[in-house]
């Protein structure tokens, strides 16, 4: 189980800075962005393997459940 950031959407966000950059912004002058949505994902493979029953509200609060 862990939060973190959609890898998707920083990797898109990347890409626009670098966007920005090569087009001639100072690197030093584009702003710094949050994440602004945090994730969570539960891997029940891995739960099951070490023995451990998640509860279904966890289950239920997932945006991502692994099997």
């Amino acid at each position: 189980m862990a939060y973190g950031a959609n890898v998707v959407e920083m990797h898109r966000r990347a890409a626009t800075f670098v966007d920005k950059i090569l087009k001639g912004a100072d690197a030093g002058t584009v702003a710094i962005e949050q994440v602004s949505r945090i994730l969570l994902v539960v891997n029940m493979t891995a739960a099951r393997r070490i023995g451990l029953t998640m509860p279904q509200s966890i289950l239920a609060r997932a945006d991502r459940v692994i099997d």
